[in-house]
């Protein structure tokens, strides 16, 4: 019997001696984006030496880094800072280790950082504040604008789903997406990513028409707190193909051919028609150089015919004057006058 005593201890010791040797710890995301006027959770775990304790038995408290006792949550409201007073909610339970903490109407001077401190009332060793693990808030004065993600061109009659998304860090009061188009069958999604920052999207199903064709779609975000945003994208539709898209474009192109060749035919016969009247011209004026040209050259034949006959009595006549002038007479007979 007493050994199995010990077994039991023994066992019992061993499965709990990492509860009873655990230390303090906490694990907090060092920076946060917070959207002035909307809220932001500040995701949170931690640990503690000992047993698991009911959340009655533990106490919560967040505070600034620089003095713990500026206190911005705690269960008992006196004593948390004006400023931060009904602005603050603890959303884990302490009894699961989870310190999450939400802030909501973000001010434009809630950078913090900001820490947390675990208390079990009644044991004063049992306090801890996790001032190496503090958030710090990075203030946006205005909200991303959403994606809007779509096919570049869509097709008549064809449905097609559109996605819209955006990033926020407020999941308790997560901003809504709405269309510019009929949106009763979208549908919304919101999801954790990492590090408290989550990301909402709609998925919206629409069959476009021939109409939808250049106009715009929108996709709004609006946030908790009021703020907005928009995201516009074209819409270019591709038209179905059918008979008339092949006809009337068939005819076009026929018609043109028609109207270019007509024209081309009435011009080649009026150039044609010109071009024979200048040659006709060309040839009969010539034909009336040549014919004046052979006059003269006719002309001149003629003179020089007469010049050579003039040449050759000239040559006879010479030709008697020799002779007589060889002959003996008494009386010398005239010379004969030469002259042309």
């Amino acid at each position: 019997m007493p050994q199995l005593i010990n077994i039991c201890i023994f066992v019992f010791a061993v499965i709990f001696a990492s509860v009873f040797s655990e230390d303090w710890g906490a694990a907090v995301v060092p920076s946060m984006k917070a959207l002035v006027t909307s809220c932001v959770v500040v995701p949170c775990t931690f640990k503690y030496p000992g047993t698991e304790l009911p959340d009655s038995r533990m106490r919560g408290i967040w505070h600034e880094k620089a003095d713990w006792k500026k206190i911005i949550y705690q269960e008992d409201k006196t004593v948390i800072v004006d400023s931060f007073k009904r602005r603050t909610k603890l959303l884990g339970r302490l009894g699961n280790k989870n310190c999450t903490l939400e802030i909501d109407e973000i001010k434009d001077h809630d950078n913090g950082p900001f820490c947390f401190r675990a208390e079990i009332p009644g044991q004063d060793q049992n306090k801890f504040s996790f001032v190496e693990n503090c958030v710090s808030l990075i203030m946006m004065p205005n909200p991303d604008d959403p994606t809007l993600d779509q096919k570049e061109v869509l097709e008549d009659g064809v449905p097609t789903t559109f996605k819209c998304f955006v990033q926020h860090t407020c999941p308790s009061h997560p901003p809504t997406l709405t269309w510019s188009r009929a949106n009763k069958d979208a549908t919304t999604k919101n999801r954790h990513l990492s590090n408290g920052v989550w990301e909402i999207e709609s998925l919206l199903t629409l069959t476009p028409t021939e109409q939808d064709d250049h106009t715009l779609l929108n996709c709004t975000a609006s946030f908790h707190g009021g703020k907005k945003s928009l995201t516009s994208n074209r819409i270019y539709i591709k038209r179905k193909a059918n008979i008339f898209h092949i006809i009337i474009p068939v005819v076009a192109v026929i018609g043109t051919a028609i109207l270019f060749g007509g024209v081309c035919f009435v011009m080649t016969k009026k150039y044609k028609r010109q071009i024979q009247e200048l040659q006709t011209r060309g040839s009969v004026g010539m034909r009336s150089r040549l014919s004046r040209m052979s006059h003269r050259f006719r002309s001149v034949d003629w003179r020089t015919t007469a010049v050579l006959g003039q040449l050759s009595l000239y040559n006879e006549c010479k030709m008697m004057n020799d002779d007589l002038l060889q002959m003996s007479f008494d009386v010398i007979p005239a010379k004969v006058a030469c002259l042309f």
